[in-house]
């Protein structure tokens, strides 16, 4: 009997043992996340591998990017499933005018049609203070090389990374795969990178967060929000709770910061580009801020 009960002992160990293998095996998240939108889209060109590192540079905890699916399957960063009038120029140097954008849908390029267009040396009409310079659309996993590399090279933190998938379902087959198949792919790249455990994968879209969670439950999920449907609303859309709420910044009000903190989850809101928003933001008690201006992090450590 003493032995029997010896055995269940040991198997109930065994079994929480590899229980808490599994919770632990994401890197905590940042007691304060100050995160750089699409790198440091205020200062040089979104989304692409200069914008990262100066990010870097100036300090930031996260590193917050979009990310699409070429025709051959690669996953590229990009804020739009197309090419952008406000930024991108054709291979001959033209500027894609509006009406051209649409057309100019990444679903339908292969990753080498997509490098000959330039989307950075035309800068960005609304960033004044972002550097332009020649800049293509980069590969998540070159990204990712490249940030680890100067990472290791200059003794900085390991940064968290925080992907969007961008979807909807009327874009379907369209201009991206459809939710499954694209959070197989977007999951599979950071997988084969080795930063899973600090990388948080958002949407607005929560079919695929439905789809990241069901091939791997032991992630960081992140809820972005842009409507005023409310807290429980918004996390009702979802079958399970993301450990990160994140909703624009005139949305946040004390009682929403009140509700996600009793749920267990942070509040990381975006886009806030002014110090005295962020400062007010940071009183009131939400967990993150995500910027186009990492460079106003040092100032409102000094505040």
């Amino acid at each position: 009997m003493h032995r029997f009960f010896l055995i269940i002992l040991l198997f109930n160990a065994t079994a929480v043992s590899a229980q808490s293998s599994t919770s632990s095996r994401l890197r905590p998240l940042p007691d304060f996340d100050f995160e750089g939108h699409r790198g440091a889209r205020g200062l040089l060109p979104e989304n692409t591998i200069p914008a990262f590192l100066k990010a870097l540079e100036l300090g930031v905890t996260t590193l917050e990017m979009d990310v699409v699916i070429t025709k051959d399957h690669q996953v590229v960063l990009s804020h739009e499933p197309y090419l952008s009038s406000e930024i991108c120029s054709k291979p001959d140097g033209t500027a894609i005018s509006p009406s051209e954008e649409k057309a100019s849908n990444i679903y339908m390029m292969t990753f080498a049609e997509l490098s000959r267009y330039d989307c950075g040396k035309r800068g960005h009409a609304r960033f004044p203070q972002q550097q332009p310079q020649p800049a293509t659309k980069p590969l998540l996993r070159d990204v990712i090389h490249s940030v680890e590399k100067v990472c290791q090279e200059r003794g900085l933190p390991p940064v968290f990374y925080n992907i969007e998938t961008k979807s909807t379902p009327a874009g379907d087959g369209v201009f991206h795969p459809r939710p499954s198949e694209f959070a197989r792919l977007v999951y599979e790249e950071v997988k084969q990178n080795g930063v899973l455990d600090r990388t948080i994968f958002q949407s607005f879209d929560e079919r695929t967060l439905e789809s990241l969670h069901a091939l791997d439950s032991d992630l960081y999920f992140c809820l972005l929000v842009e409507n005023s449907d409310g807290l429980e609303k918004n996390l009702a859309r979802l079958s399970f709770q993301p450990q990160i709420y994140s909703p624009y910044y005139k949305l946040v009000s004390p009682e929403l910061v009140r509700d996600v903190r009793r749920r267990g989850m942070k509040l990381i809101v975006w886009t806030v580009n002014t110090l005295e928003e962020m400062k007010h933001l940071k009183a009131m008690g939400v967990d993150g801020i995500i910027t186009d201006y990492p460079n106003l992090k040092s100032a409102l450590v000094s505040e």
